[in-house]
């Protein structure tokens, strides 16, 4: 049999299989995996090199299909070719074609979209959410440019979410890194969910927009065995002009079944009758384009390079003090002050010496953020990637990295992550191992007003600390670090755990309330102060203007506990232990919007069971800009003075 002849057999083979596990499962979208049939044949089958015993090696080839709902295709190929699949790598099974009838269902490894984590390895991220599949793609060229390595990656993109930004995101960030590793795919079969995607998602505009972007791009028909073919070769060949390749593909939704084609058809498998005509107008097809029935005669997967290069030991990380003196930076501590933000600078330049695993993204902020300090040292500067005013593709770039073994650290301001949260969350259902950094957090940020600060970021990020992850770990950890040697010590804690973190830098100086003496881990709080009256929780900025306050109150003879609650989740039976002790007071401060510790700590408080009072001080109008943290702090009733007068009041003096 003819490779064009094969491809056709086999593709035919994969949409039958589309048809029917849709059917099975009585939701899915059949017709969007049929217009790939053919391109997921020629890499599955052919082009790319890996092996169906270990799919996520490490030197393999990867596929992302950024247009997640199309993936039965992708499961078709998987099933004949015998995919190891499993959550536990030590106990993974072939994927069988009998299994694919299983698709959606709750104990499948085969979810609607794709997902690693939930046991199917041979992708690295989850998607589906679309626009972020070119992102991760980049991210995974990203770190095989890092590595050496000479592994390709395949992004398959619907036309119809060509027009999310970060599509257009991604696409510069390739261009501006020349990652030549990575191949875009776009899929142009007309159709989006409701009607025919907009002229400006045309073929013909996809290419003129590409070219512009400084691709060369080949268009092809996506059914035609040889020319996708050709597109692929001239991408593993190199494109003769020296830019990154793209492909734009001609197809069909609903190839191969002409009564499953136009409109009404997205998300809707047929079933009955509609089943029956679709899978006999596939038969008709397949003879016509084949001229026997065997399927794989003409197949040959190379497989992946041995991996030749393994990840050096990371060093010991000096403690701040140490690492400070070591660096001739030791002045900078005898003025006892320092914003968090710099110490997280300094912090990533240490860690980037030590660990050549991790890697460090921005977004045209380093010199705020204190990033630059990272990309400033000789040894670490290869290891920090420009994003540019591009949070989403960051993001999503930094859970691709996270899949070929980095740990990277996305830095911007804390207002700015707020563009990324859809890339985040994805993030964090595919297990990535993401370090977000939002600097210039809360109120304190002052002159610049709210647009530029961070105010509901802590209640979003909140949300991820109440659920599980797929490790069994808090969704995410939320860390406010109150002062330099804190900011420097939960970085490198990020550093060691496996999972996603989110922390917030400030703008402004703090003083030194700690030493290197101290531990700081996820999940854990500090008491600075023990008193019997009342608790005060507070974290970041807050802790300083709370102890102000406990000195005020101790003047007036009210004996205060203040915690440092720099982790969320914390750990609950310890900080409930020291509420005990002050008669069940609280009184929780924060620079942010609602729904943050004070909402954390009444979780714990009604879950207790026992005998407490709660009372919250947090951000309660729209700021707008002041000279000075203090003046903002006076306008959200958020002072030293106004912790005192709560405090008082709760206890009734």
């Amino acid at each position: 049999m003819s490779f064009e002849a094969a491809v056709h057999a086999q593709a035919i083979e994969l949409d039958r299989l589309s048809l029917e596990m849709c059917a099975a499962a009585g939701s899915g979208h059949p017709t969007s995996a049929m217009s790939i049939g053919h391109i997921v044949t020629v890499l599955m089958f052919s082009t790319m090199r890996w092996t169906p015993e270990y799919p996520d090696y490490p030197t393999s080839d990867r596929l992302v299909l950024s247009e997640g709902h199309a993936v039965p295709a992708v499961y078709a190929a998987a099933a004949k070719l015998g995919i190891m699949i499993g959550k536990d790598p030590e106990k993974r099974r072939k994927l069988t074609v009998d299994e694919l009838k299983n698709l959606r269902s709750g104990p499948s490894e085969l979810e609607g979209h794709p997902n690693p984590m939930e046991g199917f390895p041979f992708f690295d991220a989850a998607t589906g959410s679309l626009g972020q599949g070119l992102s991760i793609a980049a991210g995974l060229g990203e770190a095989a440019r890092i590595d050496g390595s000479d592994r390709r990656i395949y992004c398959i993109c619907g036309d119809g979410e060509s027009r999310e930004g970060q599509i257009a995101e991604a696409l510069d960030f390739i261009i501006d890194r020349k990652l030549k590793n990575v191949l875009p795919i776009f899929n142009c079969n007309e159709y989006g969910q409701a009607d025919r995607v907009s002229p400006q998602q045309s073929a013909d505009v996809l290419v003129a927009k590409l070219e512009a972007a400084g691709f060369e791009v080949k268009p092809i028909d996506g059914h035609n065995p040889a020319q996708i073919k050709s597109a692929f070769d001239a991408f593993i060949a190199g494109a003769r002009s020296g830019k990154p390749l793209a492909v734009v593909a001609k197809t069909v939704k609903g190839w191969g079944a002409p009564s499953t084609h136009g409109n009404g058809w997205h998300g809707k498998p047929p079933t009955g009758d509609a089943l029956k005509k679709a899978l006999t107008e596939l038969d008709q097809k397949r003879i016509e384009l084949t001229s026997a029935l065997a399927t794989n005669d003409a197949f040959t997967i190379d497989p992946p390079a041995e991996v030749s290069k393994q990840p050096s030991e990371p060093k010991e990380v000096p403690t701040f003090s140490a690492f400070m003196k070591s660096t001739d930076m030791e002045s900078l501590l005898q003025s006892g002050s320092m914003a968090t933000r710099k110490a997280y600078g300094i912090a990533l330049r240490a860690l980037g010496q030590a660990n050549d695993r991790v890697v460090v993204l921005d977004a045209d902020v380093s010199n705020s953020t204190f990033a630059e300090m990272f990309k400033k040292d000789a040894a670490c500067a290869s290891r920090f990637v420009e994003c540019k005013i591009a949070e989403q593709n960051m993001f999503s770039a930094a859970a691709g990295l996270s899949a070929a073994g980095k740990i990277p650290f996305a830095s911007t301001f804390a207002k700015f992550v707020a563009r990324g949260l859809d890339q985040i969350e994805m993030a964090i259902y595919s297990g990535a191992n993401l370090k977000v950094v939002g600097s210039h957090a809360g109120i304190t940020l002052a002159a610049d007003g709210p647009s530029q600060m961070s105010l509901p970021d802590v209640a979003w990020f909140r949300s991820f600390t109440t659920m599980k992850d797929h490790r069994g770990n808090p969704g995410c950890y939320i860390l406010q670090p109150a002062d330099a040697y804190a900011a420097y010590a939960l970085t490198l804690a990020m550093a060691e755990y496996e999972g996603a973190c989110y922390m917030r830098t400030l703008r402004a100086d703090t003083e030194f309330i700690y030493n290197d003496n101290v531990t700081f881990n996820l999940g854990g709080f500090e008491v600075l102060s023990e008193g019997r009256d009342i608790a005060i929780c507070a974290a970041g900025y807050m802790v300083h203007e709370a102890n102000k306050a406990v000195e005020l109150l101790d003047k007036d003879g009210i004996s205060a506990t203040l915690i440092d609650l720099y982790s969320l989740p914390f750990d609950t039976d310890g900080v409930l232990d020291v509420i005990g002790q002050n008669s069940g007071l609280v009184l929780s401060v924060e620079d942010n919007f609602g729904g943050g510790i004070g909402s954390a700590i009444a979780d714990a408080l009604l879950d207790s069971g026992d005998a407490f009072k709660l009372r919250q001080m947090h951000v309660k109008r729209i700021p707008k800009s002041a000279r000075t943290p203090e003046e903002l702090l006076q306008m959200c009733n958020l002072t030293a003075a106004d912790i005192v007068k709560n405090a008082r009041e709760m206890l009734g003096v």
